[in-house]
């Protein structure tokens, strides 16, 4: 019975052999997976490689092509002209602005001139030349790193774990970021500054924000009110103590007339230059307030205007860039061709198997 015992544990080591050994088969084809994958990518390079070199000729007579028809495009096209403005918003007033904007855009896309013209208060020339609103934020990458740290100080600690930059910008929206510039493209140079300020009319007319700019206004000027009203008290008081001081002074009895209070660091300071430390803070907290009530007289401002009555735009759009539309052509007409000579060699692969089928 004793001669039994070593068996089972000769069977534990040729199953751990065994189970060793298909591991180390699984690695080897896992890496040879791989391999296979970099080696298939290195060839498909090398293919693309010589099948451009095959058809440089062709890809460069596209180019040569795409710029000569930006060109007389260029030229022959009807202008167009665009202008914009930038806006503050002092009030959330983003998404009723884009509504806005986006009636124009819709009053554009069904040809409704006569009522396009009643809401902008144009003529209707001028209203029949609008070609497109387009209205976008004006932030940097600074900026927004700047509004996610500001937002994660207003979670709570245990929530800012489960928020990361990306999930906030996805659901950030465009219209909540206070800097906007909007813009007008039309066919002929008109004066649009009458159009813009309809625009920012149309947004400080609005009840509620008119209701949430006086409710504003009146607290921040009853908080005015008060301070000034401290400052003057404060100003008597420190008179108070000058004179009781300059008395003092006189009578050669200066521990009559101050009152000494203890501080950390066995440092210690007058009732007087305490006063005088609280009334520079009630005026910068003053000036606070009459800078917010200089912001707040305006529910949506205009920062800055560009060209007025507009200059060319003859910039196309390409994967977000804007470029000439020289360039724009000839990198259209290239992928063009480029795509055709794949799908015609990919047919002509094809055709191989045909008889197969």
């Amino acid at each position: 019975m004793s001669k039994d015992l070593p068996q089972p544990q000769q069977s534990e080591e040729v199953d751990l052999g065994q189970l060793f050994k298909l591991i180390g088969n699984a690695f080897s084809n896992l890496f040879r997976f791989i391999g296979s994958i970099f080696n298939k990518l290195f060839l498909a390079f090398v293919w693309l490689v010589f099948f451009v070199k095959k058809h440089a000729v062709k890809l460069a007579i596209a180019g040569v092509v795409g710029i000569v028809l930006g060109i007389v495009l260029e030229k022959t096209s009807e202008p167009v002209y665009k202008s914009s403005i930038t806006v503050k918003q002092n009030y959330e007033t983003g998404e009723n602005l884009y509504n806005t904007i986006s009636y124009y855009k819709d009053l554009i896309k069904q040809e409704d001139i006569s009522t396009l013209k009643s809401v902008l208060g144009v003529k209707e020339e001028e209203a029949a030349s609008i070609l497109n609103f387009e209205i976008e934020p004006l932030i940097s990458e600074n900026e927004k790193l700047q509004e996610f740290d500001t937002y994660l100080k207003t979670l709570d600690t245990s929530l800012t774990k489960t928020v990361d930059y990306k999930t906030f910008l996805k659901n950030s929206k465009e219209h909540n970021h206070q800097y906007q510039q909007i813009t007008i493209k039309a066919k002929e140079r008109n004066n649009f500054k009458t159009v813009f300020r309809k625009i920012i009319a149309s947004i400080d007319s609005n009840t509620y924000f008119k209701r949430e700019q006086e409710k504003d206004l009146r607290e921040l000027k009853e908080q005015a009110s008060a301070i000034s009203k401290a400052l003057v008290k404060s100003d008597t008081l420190l008179a108070v103590y000058q004179k009781a001081i300059v008395k003092s002074a006189e009578n050669n009895n200066d521990s009559q007339a101050q009152i000494t209070i203890a501080n950390k660091g066995n440092q210690s300071s007058t009732k007087e230059f305490e006063l005088y430390n609280k009334d520079l803070e009630l005026r910068q907290e003053l000036v606070e307030i009459e800078r917010e009530i200089a912001n707040k007289e305006h529910i949506i401002e205009i920062t800055s205007s560009k060209q007025d009555s507009g200059t060319i735009d003859d910039k196309k759009e390409l994967f977000g860039n804007m470029i000439s539309p020289k360039l724009y052509y000839a990198i259209i007409l290239v992928g063009l061709t480029f795509i055709t000579l794949l799908c015609l060699r990919i047919v002509n692969f094809l055709e191989r198997y045909k008889d197969k089928i």
